[in-house]
């Protein structure tokens, strides 16, 4: 198994391949999507997680992720959610150690039960009952 951190696939985009880019960021349809569309937002420079991107990055990001969603949107007419996530760390799951965020599209009944979304990542945890 070829190992994605070295070299790097985010820092070689003709690999991981730009979908829609800005100066500081750049958009690439994931190569495993949990559902169609899934679409990974990349800075360009090379860091390990969210909690360091600079505020421009951040911005970069944000921009990049309206403009995927609208993209999908038009695309797709089943899409009627998305989730937005990044993995930080090993034990989060993070497996390619350059920042990235994760826009899902959500479709009705993609899943039995979508209560909870994100919180499914510990799945004992993400059907809960609303305390009053």
């Amino acid at each position: 198994m070829k190992n994605p951190n070295n070299p790097c696939l985010f820092c070689d985009t003709q690999k991981s391949g730009i979908a829609h880019e800005n100066d500081l960021a750049y958009a690439s349809y994931d190569t495993y999507p949990v559902s169609k569309h899934h679409c990974l937002i990349i800075p360009k420079r090379h860091i390990k997680d969210y909690f360091d991107l600079n505020d421009d990055e951040l911005i970069a990001c944000h921009d990049l992720i309206k403009i995927i969603k609208n993209e999908v949107l038009k695309k797709d007419q089943s899409v009627k959610g998305f989730n937005i996530g990044s993995n930080i760390g090993m034990v989060s799951g993070q497996s390619i150690y350059h920042c990235h965020l994760h826009l899902i599209p959500r479709r009705e009944n993609d899943v039995d039960n979508p209560q909870g979304g994100v919180r499914s990542v510990i799945p004992d945890k993400q059907h809960y009952k609303r305390k009053i």
